[in-house]
């Protein structure tokens, strides 16, 4: 199909199916952002963890991602997408509940954040693998590149207010508490996803094996390294991830919290400030991608998100200066971020076919965030035997160079999505795969 056969878009905005689903999402990215200063602050103010204590939490929300492939598989064989959406959303719930509710009986350990970050993560991951089917019966082909934008840009605005809010609430509630509104507000997704109706395909066939379950996880895999754009993109998201969490949010909370000598409330501030590049990046990213081409833009991005990372290993002076120094790698991280994520959502929302969408979701997914809690580990390794700042530079020059990745391919030759274009760059056969999908870095 052509860009001319399309419908035309509408806006968004006017479908109160999407602004319900974008109201919720909205809603929990913002609660997000407040447990990502929150668990960590519990293992290191209440429980005095160690580095390598804070790099095992943050691997242990991502570990999960290493049976996407699997759940990806299962998924595709379920019909109603929208109630396991809505179970992970409440299973998140109920996790984060638990903890306020252990510190009101003087009972948080490390066990407890360790269980809460490993079952947080798998309904995480259920969500994800469900969200790329609904995604596409919930909003209109011709919409999907104004939709990844409209998620991209309440993602990055998470950013901006969420960490300096969940960093005073953090300062006058406690960690813990702070906790609840993170746990509401997946309850308010879930509430705002009940409400969204959407027509779904009937169930697969009854009677598949468990074998059947493996073949499908490895049709998903195959695809995608079959695919060159795919390929390339999962080699260069995967580098990144890994060497983001080596000197991952965890560390950055350690290292800002003891080596800067900065109080939650002035990482949270300083966090936030730095996530208006975040927010910068996704409205600026369309017309940064028809200018420069989508292929390069991605490959900026893929520099610009990590090599900040520098800036705050760096930080010393003043409290202005280090404060002021973390903030600014966090910019210039956000817009980077934001640049690749965008650029890249679309271009695979453009190559992957509608059968296949929860099985590469659950493939990429496998590799792509499956490096994330092996790069945390090893993050605690490195800071507990070099010490935080070098872990942190190491991370900066790694993620800088998963560039590599992307030049061989065909994606800095990709300009547009015009069917086209794509065909006389990637071939005919695999440049159009369908509607769009959210798969975030």
């Amino acid at each position: 199909m052509s860009g001319a056969d399309l419908p035309p878009a509408i806006s968004l905005w006017r479908d109160r199916r999407f602004t319900r689903f974008w109201a919720g999402n909205s809603v929990s990215q913002f609660g997000d952002r407040i447990t990502e200063l929150a668990l960590p602050l519990i293992a290191i103010g209440a429980l005095d963890a160690s580095a390598n204590q804070v790099a095992w939490l943050t691997a242990l929300i991502w570990t999960p991602n290493l049976l996407a492939i699997l759940l990806g598989a299962w998924v595709d064989h379920q019909a109603r997408k929208r109630r396991l959406m809505i179970l992970a959303d409440l299973v998140r719930a109920a996790v984060l509940l638990s903890l306020p509710a252990a510190q009101l009986l003087g009972a948080v350990t490390l066990t407890h954040l360790y269980a809460a970050a490993l079952l947080t993560g798998a309904a995480g991951v259920l969500f994800n693998t469900a969200y790329p089917p609904f995604f596409v019966r919930l909003v209109p082909r011709a919409s999907y590149v104004d939709a990844n934008s409209k998620l991209s840009a309440s993602r990055s605005a998470s950013y901006v207010a969420g960490p300096a809010i969940g960093g005073a609430l953090v300062q006058a509630l406690t960690a813990p508490v702070a906790l609840v509104v993170d746990a509401l507000s997946f309850l308010v997704s879930a509430v705002l996803i009940g409400r969204v109706r959407v027509g779904e395909p009937p169930a697969a066939a009854p009677g598949a094996a468990a074998s059947s379950l493996l073949r499908r996880s490895r049709e998903g895999l195959a695809f995608v390294v079959r695919h060159p754009v795919l390929r390339a993109s999962l080699g260069c998201a995967a580098t990144v991830n890994f060497f983001t969490f080596v000197g991952g949010s965890g560390l950055l909370v350690l290292f800002a919290s003891r080596s800067l000598g900065l109080s939650a409330g002035v990482i949270g501030l300083a966090l936030g400030a730095g996530a208006t590049g975040g927010l910068l990046g996704a409205v600026c990213a369309p017309a940064i991608s028809r200018r420069l081409g989508m292929g390069r833009s991605i490959a900026v991005g893929a520099v610009l998100f990590p090599a900040p990372i520098a800036i705050a290993a760096a930080a010393d002076g003043p409290l202005w200066l280090r404060a002021g120094a973390l903030a600014a790698s966090q910019f210039l991280a956000g817009f980077g971020v934001m640049l690749f994520d965008v650029n890249l959502n679309s271009l695979q929302a453009a190559v992957i076919p509608d059968h296949m969408r929860s099985r590469v979701a659950g493939a990429y997914s496998t590799v792509n965030y499956g490096t994330r809690p092996v790069g945390a580990i090893v993050g605690g390794l490195l800071a507990t035997l070099v010490g935080l700042r070098p872990t942190l530079l190491v991370a900066a020059v790694g993620g800088a160079l998963s560039l590599l990745w992307l030049l061989p391919s065909p994606i800095p030759r990709i300009r547009s999505l015009d069917p086209e274009t794509l065909a006389g760059v990637i071939g005919d056969g695999i440049a159009n795969g369908g509607s769009g999908s959210r798969q975030a870095v």
